[in-house]
């Protein structure tokens, strides 16, 4: 009698288990068969989001191709780019490079080593958010691609290793075998070509595989960034500021742009955060070289550059809802530029 009331309450538990995974998966939503087919090895089991929060943002994986084999000129050969386009600057012990943002327009990742160290450098234009991120992880080398898909508005990358998908705006692994993980953020710059050539004379530049592939210099996200609102962002947004004003992020604290440039050098705590003209918008006119000049970010900590990115508004909100957007400089001594 004991030994079958044992057995019955086995399977009583294995179908509570059957039961209470299920409804977990449904409130987590359901994952699309389409996905399943598309991603065979992503272990859909594990995640950190609501699937319904993905959405399909046109191209399929690698619709929009990474660059894994970049190719590189010394800073003075390069022609053809405007004095003032923006680049995204890397330096690792002493190998300094750049990654217009006119190719990164069209390619979105770059799996690179720099220094010895592996990296990918991201870039998504609906966010305006630019990152570099260690591509070893746990011992192993990932190499990123696109998955198609967004969150957010964000790009949505993913790891061919494990096909774990990564949110580009945070870094965090969201589904699959890394879900809740997070990749390494490096300290980078967004800075014009001017800046950067003036700074490392002996630096690297990345360029094309095939200048005809795509139309670098030209970008399809004309006056995008003067918008009254994000595309395929069908999230809360209610500012201040204007959700397709930049600001600048450090972590879940954020400045915005505007404000540095009133003040050219605003100080919280001990980051030195500066702005300085000379650098074309990439998300206002067709041709890159001529759009509006919103000016070059540095943010630096004892003299050292700090992670931190230029993203929109509504996009770090989005990812850092308890963040906080300073609208206000604190620091009111005579070291802060235009006091």
């Amino acid at each position: 009698m004991t030994a079958a009331y044992i057995r019955q309450g086995k399977k009583q538990l294995i179908f509570l288990m059957i039961f209470w995974g299920t409804i977990s998966a449904a409130f987590a939503g359901d994952v699309p068969q389409s996905w399943r087919f598309e991603w065979q090895r992503t272990d859909f089991r594990k995640t950190t989001i609501d699937f319904k929060e993905i959405i399909e943002g046109g191209p399929r994986r690698d619709g929009i191709p990474p660059i894994d084999k970049p190719q590189f000129k010394a800073v003075w050969e390069i022609k053809g780019m405007g004095k003032k386009e923006p680049v995204i600057s890397l330096n690792i012990k002493g190998d300094v490079r750049a990654y217009p943002v006119r190719i990164l327009m069209y390619h979105e990742i770059v799996n690179d080593t720099v220094g010895g160290v592996p990296v990918a450098i991201t870039y998504c234009p609906l966010c305006n958010a630019a990152l570099v991120f260690e591509r070893t992880f746990e011992g192993n080398v990932l190499d990123f691609g696109t998955t198609g898909k967004l969150r957010q508005s964000d790009m949505v990358m993913y790891d061919r290793q494990s096909q774990s998908w990564w949110q580009q705006f945070t870094g965090e692994g969201i589904v699959g075998k890394y879900a809740g993980k997070t990749l390494k953020a490096i300290p980078s710059r967004m800075e014009s070509f001017t800046l950067f050539r003036t700074r490392h004379p002996k630096g690297r530049v990345l360029v094309p595989n095939n200048d005809r592939m795509r139309r670098y210099g030209k970008t399809p996200y004309m006056k995008y960034d003067t918008s009254r609102w994000p595309f395929l962002f069908d999230g809360n947004y209610d500012g201040p500021p204007k959700p397709l004003s930049r600001v600048v992020a450090v972590g879940s604290e954020a400045w915005p742009l505007s404000l540095i440039r009133k003040h050219k050098i605003v100080r919280s705590g001990d980051l030195v955060i500066s702005w300085q003209k000379g650098q074309n918008s990439a998300l206002d006119s067709r041709n890159i070289r001529r759009g509006r000049d919103v000016g070059n970010i540095t943010v630096t900590r004892d003299g050292a550059d700090v992670v931190h990115h230029i993203p929109f508004a509504f996009a770090f909100k989005a990812f850092y809802p308890d963040g906080v957007i300073h609208m206000k400089v604190k620091d009111k001594s005579p070291d802060v530029a235009g006091k």
